[in-house]
């Protein structure tokens, strides 16, 4: 069934473009290293909850939409494999893809408060 890696983040409203022009540069990458499909997906109907909800998951201002996204991999060796590449170029980023590189392609939103994780998924229709 694969694996999927979500995301959550707020983003400055006023950075719409500069977050899909971040989000095509640096998707690639993710492509290129074996994913399958990726989505990002800008906020558009996501109510108040009383004990939470997106928008409070990420301290979301007011000025802020959030974002959710995934990437489908093909299983988790492949995604793991692509995790460890990236590490890699943390570490060493004169060896790292460009479309990385945070002063050619600088996030337009505060990293700190990206939530992500890994998932199995148990069920598909």
């Amino acid at each position: 069934m694969g694996y999927i890696d979500g995301f959550v983040i707020a983003v400055p409203t006023a950075n719409k473009q500069k977050f899909i022009d971040h989000a095509k540069l640096g998707d690639g990458v993710f492509k290129d290293l074996g994913a399958t499909r990726i989505l990002e997906c800008w906020g558009d109907d996501l109510p108040d909850g009383k004990v939470t909800d997106f928008r409070k998951a990420v301290q979301a201002k007011e000025d802020e939409t959030v974002v959710f996204s995934w990437i489908e991999w093909p299983d988790k060796q492949t995604r793991d494999a692509a995790f460890d590449k990236m590490k890699d170029w943390m570490e060493h980023p004169e060896n790292a893809d460009p479309r990385m590189n945070p002063e050619k392609n600088p996030m337009p939103f505060d990293g700190a408060r990206l939530i992500f994780g890994g998932f199995i998924p148990v069920v598909e229709v």
